[in-house]
């Protein structure tokens, strides 16, 4: 049984930072990516990151987000630096059927963490 906890979300000022963590469990070495759903906006690929810890980020967060994971502790975490309004939305970690931002089919989805940045 596969399970993801994601937890790290909250509310921010415009140019802040928070830290998205994933923890999960029954499963080992996949890909694993997040992606972000905002009130009436279509859902979007974040970022992956694949077994050999190749990264592809969406082009709105290059730059300002980083993926990495924990492969000892089964985290996957989400840095986000620099953060806009635009990027408030609910987040889910997730591991994808493929590995890459622009395909939103999973296998497996978190309850989601919602991220709220403030102009």
């Amino acid at each position: 049984q596969v399970q993801l906890v994601e937890s790290g979300g909250g509310s921010v000022q415009a140019g802040g930072s928070l830290r998205l963590s994933c923890a999960g469990s029954g499963y080992s070495r996949l890909c694993m990516g997040w992606f972000r759903q905002a009130p009436g906006k279509e859902r979007e690929g974040v970022a992956v990151i694949g077994s050999d810890g190749t990264t592809i980020y969406t082009d709105s967060v290059k730059g300002r987000f980083t993926i990495s994971k924990d492969n000892a502790k089964n985290t996957l975490y989400l840095q986000m630096n620099s953060l806009k309004p635009e990027d408030t939305a609910m987040y889910y970690c997730a591991i994808p059927v493929v590995c890459a931002t622009w395909r939103l089919d999973f296998h497996y989805v978190g309850q989601g963490t919602q991220v709220t940045v403030s102009s």
